[in-house]
């Protein structure tokens, strides 16, 4: 793989289709790259992968050649640091809610000047194929991605100075928690005028800030469709929704 192939990809203007992975197993994850997605996202808040896991899956990844993606749990800006090291291509930081909470993410994610991340990437240098530290620090800053969720109508009401936040690269959507806090709670709807109209807002102020648009995707459909409408980082189901469906696809053919 070319060294961050993953942000060069992005930063050059390409759509970026990618998977995402619940359950904490190498394998699978393995295998779902090697069918050709571009990256793969591990989730450390909602899914089963810890810190142990995370390290290994990030190697398979990068055996299979798809960029290792990890989102981390709310807050843990500590473990973005920690993820990176590990080898991570780009962090995808949960409810991101003001230009503070972006800044502290940063700061974490990137070397001086952008941030205060601390230094200590050996096995990163060493997945990426670099062997001399001020090379990978010359390039870490713009070869590693920063993705900040905005999922909630604080965010959604701060997203220009979110976007505008030195060292943020990308701003993602996460239409279910977006669905749901817009609604106060009271549904879960993706298609709600009300989500609809906020994704174009939160598309609108990554390209506004010349950051990156990035959304997840229930599906194929919904994933091309909104690259139609601006979003090129796009995340696509999960690893256990295709477990279900091809199982649920086996027993339906079998009861005829």
């Amino acid at each position: 793989m070319t060294a961050f192939a993953l942000a060069r990809r992005l930063r050059a203007g390409e759509t970026v289709f990618s998977s995402w992975c619940n359950l904490a197993s190498l394998i699978v994850a393995e295998t779902i790259a090697r069918e050709g997605f571009t990256a793969v996202v591990l989730d450390g808040q909602h899914g089963l992968w810890d810190a142990a896991t995370i390290l290994a899956g990030i190697s398979a990844l990068n055996h299979a050649g798809a960029a290792p993606v990890v989102r981390v749990p709310v807050n843990d800006f500590a473990f973005a640091s920690r993820a990176l090291d590990f080898g991570a291509e780009a962090i995808i930081a949960p409810m991101i809610n003001s230009a503070d909470d972006a800044r502290q993410f940063a700061a974490a994610a990137k070397y001086p000047p952008l941030g205060e991340r601390s230094w200590g990437p050996q096995r990163a240098m060493s997945l990426q194929g670099y062997s001399v530290t001020a090379e990978y620090l010359r390039d870490a800053n713009t070869g590693t991605l920063t993705l900040a969720m905005i999922e909630t109508p604080q965010a959604l009401a701060n997203v220009d100075a979110i976007a505008a936040t030195a060292g943020i690269d990308a701003l993602f959507v996460g239409p279910y928690d977006l669905s749901t806090s817009l609604s106060a709670g009271k549904a879960q709807d993706i298609n709600a005028p009300e989500v609809d109209k906020a994704i174009d807002t939160i598309c609108a102020a990554a390209v506004k800030a010349g950051k990156i648009p990035g959304i997840y995707c229930s599906n194929p459909e919904r994933a091309l469709a909104m690259a139609k409408r601006g979003f090129r980082f796009l995340t696509i189901g999960s690893d256990q929704g295709l477990l279900r469906e091809g199982a649920a696809a086996q027993v339906k053919a079998l009861k005829g």
